[in-house]
């Protein structure tokens, strides 16, 4: 009954009591004790038991006025969630168990969610691939010979194989949106601030906020249900903020859409690698919104993609370095070599930054966001590819060659994100549909600082011509 349902069908069905919540936990439980085992998912779970107690006391107790209704949900291990560890996938960290949720981690908790795990990320959040020493690698969930992206991978997984009905995540260099676009479906970067996080590192006071918590759903619809949730001030975040609407009720009119115009930033005036058919498949479904009356535009962006990747790289170096280095403190870690050689890369390159080279990178980050913004004056929107490689060998840490080019640094290959992370620009992961190897991939939907509502309107719309959520994995 409730196979292939979409979220908001769900909450349909509990509010009418045509399924109880005890139900519906079931119906997730019995699918992550057959699938997970080989998908690797959600790493950290609660006792079966207690996860029904708890829906069947939801039941009891019956609330309307909490619009998550009893759904199971789990946070990604980056996230807090008291009563789990925040393991980070790091061996170091295993043993830690923080003492408050998170933030979007209490709204979900407050709104009716029952947090029952922790879902996999990429050791450290650092590398787009999730796997690490403590938990071990999640595939792909079209063919488990490849990767799931990164570092939210478990929940882009879990998602598309209906483990959860949609998760949280982060996103620093697209780590909602490549998992989304590996999974065939929605992966979300919201403006910084729109969802709120404890920020107490001072030494980073100074920096741009360069990630993010953000998340992933089947459906734009779905993914609103959360958002209503998760999204708004507070006062424990100083750069946070509310919209004036909600995600739910935002929508967008064919004449409206009609109107929409896109302009397509393709290969970044040939700066950027992708592998064969990649760029060609984004042009394919470009060409299909052409024929719905959208207006595309092929632009030659006056970026200096040169500068964007050097004041990228310092930048988020230098945010790591601080990160890891309080973490290091907090953990009584004793030797920064069991970090990763991704993790490690960052901090020893941001260990030798010196106060100018921070303040150079700042100073282009202004000039750059200037050639950025211009490029939306004739546009509602600009679009990238999602990923610059398709799924990729998961026993690989990252993709060593895209077209036939040595990628020189570790995350080259997700060059591809900063554009949208840098400038506090919104972006959505939409699916375009798969390669001739059945693997999925995605196209960027980007606008303007704050203009969230309008990039979930546009997904809405989109879903609702191209109806992606209908292809499902084939599971095993």
């Amino acid at each position: 009954m409730l196979e292939n349902k979409s979220v908001k069908e769900i909450i349909s069905l509990i509010k009418t009591k045509e399924a109880s919540i005890k139900e519906v936990v079931i119906f997730y439980l019995e699918r992550i004790k057959k699938y997970n085992p080989s998908l690797n998912a959600i790493v950290s779970i609660k006792e079966e038991e207690q996860i029904i107690n708890e829906a069947k006391h939801k039941d009891e107790k019956f609330d309307e006025s909490k619009p998550l209704f009893g759904l199971p949900l789990a946070s990604k291990d980056l996230l807090d969630v008291v009563g789990f560890p925040t393991t980070c996938g790091f061996p170091g960290y295993k043993d830690y168990f923080p003492k408050k949720n998170s933030i979007i981690v209490d709204r979900q908790i407050d709104a009716g969610g029952i947090m029952i795990g922790k879902t996999n990320t990429a050791e450290l959040g650092v590398g787009a691939h999730t796997a690490n020493r403590l938990f071990g690698i999640t595939p792909n969930v079209y063919g488990n010979t490849q990767s799931s992206g990164g570092s939210s991978g478990g929940a882009g997984v879990a998602v598309a194989a209906e483990l959860l009905p949609f998760a949280d995540g982060t996103d620093m260099m697209g780590s909602c949106r490549t998992p989304a676009a590996y999974a065939n479906v929605y992966g979300f970067r919201p403006t910084p601030g729109l969802l709120p996080d404890y920020r107490t590192n001072d030494k980073k006071k100074n920096l741009p906020i360069i990630s993010t918590p953000g998340c992933l759903a089947r459906t734009p619809d779905d993914m609103a249900i959360l958002l209503d949730v998760i999204a708004g001030e507070h006062k424990e975040d100083p750069i946070s903020f509310s919209l004036k609407n909600s995600f739910k009720d935002t929508n967008i009119s064919d004449q409206e859409f009609y109107k929409i115009k896109i302009g397509w930033l393709s290969d970044m005036n040939g700066n950027y690698q992708y592998d064969p058919d990649l760029v060609e498949m984004c042009n394919k479904q470009l060409n299909s919104l052409e024929k719905n009356k959208v207006v595309i535009e092929h632009l030659k962006p006056n970026v200096d993609a040169d500068k964007l990747w050097n004041c990228w790289g310092t930048l988020r170096a230098k945010s790591i370095y601080e990160d890891i280095n309080e973490e290091i403190i907090a953990m009584n870690i004793k030797d920064v070599n069991q970090m990763t050689p991704q993790a490690l890369w960052e901090y020893n390159k941001g260990i030798k930054l010196k106060e100018d080279d921070v303040k150079l990178a700042l100073n282009s980050r202004i000039e750059l966001s200037n050639d950025v913004n211009s490029l939306f004056g004739s546009f509602d929107f600009l679009a990238l590819p999602s990923q610059q490689s398709f799924p990729f060998d998961k026993n690989l840490r990252h993709p060593e060659k895209i077209n036939d080019q040595i990628m020189d640094t570790y995350h080259r290959w997700i060059e591809i994100h900063i554009f949208a992370s840098l400038f506090y620009l919104p972006s959505i992961s939409l699916p375009i549909g798969f390669n001739k190897d059945g693997f999925p991939i995605g196209i960027q939907i980007i606008a303007k600082t704050k203009e969230d509502l309008k990039v979930m309107s546009f997904a809405k719309k989109y879903e609702e011509i191209f109806n992606f959520s209908n292809h499902k994995p084939n599971l095993n």
